[in-house]
């Protein structure tokens, strides 16, 4: 059994709070459609803290299985930002 390094819940305002082994984060999770934004790999390393920024490979992996748990879609946006905590 693989140990997670990202923990997912959903948060009534449309938001994706994401915690990780230094921090947390919110995503935007709209409800219409359900969907994960996540910052491309080139807009996280440019806004990411210190503890997170070589750890998107691993939060794309474990989110996009989360999306496929629960139905949603996942985007990767250069648009798409990630609320530090």
């Amino acid at each position: 059994m693989t140990t997670s390094v990202f923990q997912f819940r959903p948060e009534w305002k449309e938001r994706l709070v994401v915690t990780g082994p230094g921090g947390a984060f919110e995503l935007d999770l709209p409800m219409g459609i359900l969907s994960a934004h996540l910052p491309s790999a080139i807009a996280w390393a440019e806004t990411a803290p210190d503890w997170a920024r070589d750890l998107w490979p691993v939060l794309h992996e474990e989110l996009a299985q989360w999306c496929l748990d629960h139905g949603a879609d996942l985007y990767v946006s250069h648009a798409a930002t990630a609320i530090w905590l």
